[in-house]
């Protein structure tokens, strides 16, 4: 099902943009994946998930849990972080790239723990993502803050 993406994911094109539907759906399922580190897929991580997909691209709750659903069932399929993290890297830049790590963030955090898991797939992500140290710990910096 999701073989065409997987393929628009690894394959540069003449224009390093993804188009904006892939884009969301990259990154939505980049957070699944950091929430489903832990085994443990809480009902506050994915509703975590959800607030920052309706906030970021203004979707409805209808659309938001479609794109959700959609990002679970790729995750699911994809064999390897690498690939949503250079899409998103070469299609967004870099203070966006930052906000994509605060994302991952917020994510870790909605159960209120920190898994090790977690913690290691995000620091992973976030020097995939090409995003410093010292950015990837002012996000969670400033997560930590507001939680």
């Amino acid at each position: 099902m999701f073989a065409d993406f997987l393929k628009r994911l690894t394959q540069p094109t003449d224009d390093d943009a993804l188009p904006d539907e892939d884009a969301r759906l990259a990154l939505t399922a980049l957070l699944v994946r950091i929430a489903r580190s832990d085994n443990d897929y809480s009902a506050n991580e994915k509703s975590r998930i959800d607030q920052i997909i309706a906030r970021r691209y203004g979707l409805g709750p209808g659309a938001t849990e479609a794109l959700r659903r959609e990002a679970e069932a790729l995750e699911g399929e994809a064999p390897d972080t690498v690939r949503f993290t250079r899409a998103i890297k070469d299609a967004v830049p870099y203070e966006d790239r930052v906000a994509v790590v605060k994302a991952l963030w917020q994510v870790v955090l909605a159960d209120g723990a920190r898994a090790q898991e977690e913690d290691a797939l995000v620091r992973m992500a976030a020097n995939f993502l090409g995003i410093s140290d010292r950015d990837s710990a002012l996000a969670r910096q400033a997560v930590d803050d507001q939680t």
